[in-house]
Parts: C-alpha cells; sequence; structure tokens
C-alpha cells in the first residue's frame, strides 16, 4: 500500500519516507560509499511519490546519512555521529562573535549568490521550512537554523568555510543556550529570527549578492541584540537598550 500520513502519525509525509530509507539501509546493510538504488526504482520499491522520496532524500542529506551526487546517484554516508557537544567556552562577547561570523558569513553569502543550484536552494527551503514548523509547535529551530547558515556555505562550493560558519555558530550556543529565559520571550525571538531567515532566502532566490549580504548581516545584528537580552534577563537583569550604531557595512563586490 502507498504510504501515507495516518492519524497515529501526524509528522510530515516525507519524515516517514526518510524513516524507510533508514530502514532499508539498515535491512539490506549498504555500507558507507555504496550507491542507493535509482530514484525511479527506489520510490517505487518504496511506494511513494518521487516529489516526496526528494524531500526525504534532502533531509537525509542535510542528517548526514546520505550524499547526493549530481549526474551520479545517492550514496550511503557513515551513520551520523553522536549528537555534537558544546565546543569549549570561549572569551567572546556577543559583539566580538557576532562581528566574527559577519565578516566571515556575508563574504560567504556573496559567493553563494553568484552560484545559485536549484538542488542548493532546495535543502534552504527544507531548512526554512524545518524553521517554521518547530516555530509553530514552540520547540527550538536552532538545530535547522544551524543547517541553513552551513547550507548557505555548502552553496558557494568551499566545504571549508562550510565547517568555519558551523563552528562559529556552535559557539553561539553553547553554553547560552542552556540560560533561562522566559519562553513567550526566546518564542517571539524564534518568530523574528525566521522572518530574517525567510528574507535570506529571497534575496539567495533572487540572486542579488547586495540584497542578501544586507539581509545577513541585518539578521546576525538582530541575533546579537537578542542574545545580549538573553544574557541580561539570565542574570536577572532588566535588558538596556542597545546603543546607536551604524548599519552593518556591506562588503563592497568587485567582478
Amino acid at each position: 500500500m502507498p504510504l501515507t500520513a495516518r492519524p497515529a502519525d501526524a509528522r510530515r509525509l516525507y519524515h516517514q519516507v526518510a524513516d524507510r530509507i533508514r530502514e532499508l539501509i539498515e535491512r539490506e546493510k549498504y555500507q558507507a560509499g555504496t550507491r542507493l538504488p535509482p530514484e525511479r526504482e527506489l520510490a517505487q520499491r518504496l511506494e511513494v511519490s518521487r516529489p516526496s522520496l526528494r524531500e526525504a532524500l534532502i533531509a537525509l542529506e542535510i542528517e548526514g546519512r546520505i550524499e547526493i551526487r549530481m549526474g551520479s546517484g545517492v550514496y550511503v554516508c557513515d551513520a551520523p555521529a553522536l549528537p555534537r557537544t558544546d565546543p569549549p567556552a570561549g572569551d567572546e562577547d556577543p559583539a566580538t562573535l557576532v562581528q566574527a561570523r559577519t565578516v566571515l558569513e556575508s563574504g560567504v553569502i556573496a559567493l553563494a549568490a553568484a552560484r545559485v543550484a536549484p538542488l542548493g536552494m532546495e535543502r534552504l527551503k527544507h531548512c526554512l521550512d524545518t524553521m517554521r514548523h518547530d516555530v509553530q509547535r514552540g520547540h527550538s529551530p536552532v538545530e535547522a537554523e544551524r543547517r541553513f547558515h552551513v547550507a548557505i556555505a555548502e552553496l558557494a562550493g568551499n566545504p571549508l568555510l562550510a565547517r568555519m560558519v558551523g563552528e562559529l555558530f556552535d559557539r553561539r550556543y553553547g553554553a547560552v543556550a542552556s540560560r533561562t529565559v522566559h519562553p513567550e520571550e526566546r518564542q517571539r525571538g524564534w518568530m523574528h529570527a525566521l522572518k530574517e531567515h525567510e528574507a535570506i532566502y529571497r534575496a539567495l532566490e533572487a540572486r542579488d549578492p547586495l540584497l542578501a549580504t544586507a539581509a545577513l548581516c541585518a539578521h546576525l545584528q538582530a541575533s546579537r541584540d537578542r542574545w545580549m537580552a538573553e544574557s541580561a534577563a539570565s542574570a536577572g537583569s532588566a535588558p538596556q537598550e542597545a546603543p546607536d550604531r551604524p548599519a552593518p557595512a556591506i562588503p563592497i563586490l568587485r567582478a
């Protein structure tokens, strides 16, 4: 019988399809580096539509379980490692860390906007959809947000930059993430962050490097302000208004 969403499993269909692909990999003992059956055959075996299969494959690639190689096929990867542990605590204050992220990611997103590809945009859209789903359910969208930023670097085509983006992102959500913040305040912050990521996505979709860079810088500055407010709240003091500051500088792009 075709796979359909049932009341007992209210998750989106691609989540269910992804589960079945994992089961297939385990049951048939596909080793890392082994190619999965072609898309058409896989869809027939799982009795799902090809669009649902593609969504599931993108989710599994973001998870690190498979690798989609254009023109070659879908390959199994080693099972994802245990969840990341918080990176060692550093001495970076919010301004210092956000400045570093702005310098790095503004260059990355300008490069990505010039190399926009359909598969890369599908990955970003999946991350954005996951963020939206998490926010609507009142869950933390941090993991999907991390994937979104790393996926932009992957769109730029540089694995080293992707790793650096991920590492700097993790510096933001270390010990700070465990601080107590009122749920309503955090929910409002997530809703603002979602809108900021939607603006970044639209700019990349338009292949506009300047607009994408501006949207990213605006998001990182707003993230810094929220971070400082969270820090003040966790310390039991009223958050102070952020001082007047010039708009984030946008790098000059040269042909």
